[in-house]
C-alpha cells in the first residue's frame, strides 16, 4: 500500500488528476443535495415580507449607510444574547436583498431594536443622537424628518423582489402606494394592510400627521426589527442557521 501511494506522488500528472477527481466527487455529495430541496432556510412563523413603508425605510437605512456602524445579527453566545435577545434566526434575513447582518458593532446590534423604544425615542435618536444617548458619535439625520417620503414608484421595488423570491402577490403590488399611506397616516383604514403584512406598526411615525416623510419610513422599518418571531414559541435545538 505504502509503494502504491509513492507512485502516486512521484507522478505529478497523476497526482492532481486524482485530486481533481476526489475534489468533484466531494463537491458533488455537497451540491447534489440541495436540488432535492426547495429551500435551505427552515421557515418560521410570523415571517412575511417587509410591508411597502418598512421597505422604503430599509432603503433609507442602506442609502445612509447605517449598516456600516450596526449589525443585525445576534450571534447564540451567552453574552449577546443576554444583552440583546434571540439568537438571530436564518428565516429573519430570508427576504433581505442583500441581508443585513454587518461585520462592525459601532453602534448596538438592531436585529431587536423593535419596541424597544418609542416612536417618539427615534426621532429625537435620529435628530440628535446625544440627545438621547450622550456617548453616541452617530451623526445627526434630522434632515429626514423634513424630507418627504418618495413612494410613487415603490410598486416596481415590490415587483423587482418578487423576481427575487419574495411572495408579494398582485394585489400587495397593485395596493403598494395605498398601503404606504395607510400605514403612515393615523386613522386610516388599515384593514387590507395587516392582512397582508400583520404585525406592521401603524399610525404617525415622526410626529407630524400632515406628511409621510423620510422619517415615517425609517421609524417604520426599525420598529418592525425583530418583532415578527414569537421566541418564546422557538424551541431551542428545533432551528438550524
Amino acid at each position: 500500500m505504502a509503494y502504491r501511494h509513492e507512485i502516486i506522488e512521484k507522478n505529478s500528472v497523476l497526482l492532481v488528476v486524482l485530486t481533481l477527481i476526489t475534489v468533484a466527487i466531494g463537491g458533488l455529495v455537497e451540491i447534489v443535495p440541495l436540488f432535492t430541496i426547495e429551500s435551505t432556510i427552515e421557515k418560521v412563523d410570523g415571517m412575511r415580507p417587509y410591508s411597502p413603508l418598512e421597505l422604503a425605510g430599509r432603503n433609507i437605512y442602506l442609502r445612509e449607510g447605517c449598516y456600516l456602524c450596526h449589525s443585525q445579527q445576534i450571534r447564540p453566545l451567552r453574552d449577546e444574547v443576554e444583552r440583546y435577545g434571540h439568537y438571530s434566526l436564518a428565516a429573519e434575513s430570508m427576504y433581505d436583498h442583500p441581508f443585513q447582518w454587518g461585520s462592525k458593532r459601532t453602534g448596538p446590534d438592531l436585529a431587536r431594536v423593535g419596541g424597544k423604544y418609542s416612536n417618539e425615542w427615534h426621532v429625537e435618536h435620529l435628530k440628535d443622537p446625544r440627545a438621547v444617548v450622550p456617548e453616541s458619535v452617530m451623526p445627526p439625520y434630522a434632515f429626514l424628518a423634513e424630507r418627504p417620503l418618495k413612494y410613487a414608484d415603490i410598486a416596481d421595488h415590490l415587483k423587482a423582489l418578487r423576481v427575487t423570491g419574495v411572495p408579494y402577490s398582485d394585489a400587495a403590488v397593485k395596493d403598494a402606494v395605498a398601503d404606504v399611506e395607510a400605514q403612515a397616516t393615523p386613522d386610516a383604514d388599515t384593514e387590507a394592510l395587516l392582512k397582508r403584512y400583520a404585525k406592521a406598526k401603524t399610525g404617525d411615525f415622526d410626529g407630524n400627521p400632515g406628511q409621510i416623510t423620510e422619517m415615517d419610513a425609517l421609524v417604520a422599518y426599525l420598529q418592525m426589527l425583530g418583532t415578527l418571531v414569537e421566541f418564546d414559541k422557538v424551541q431551542p435545538g428545533s432551528l438550524r442557521q
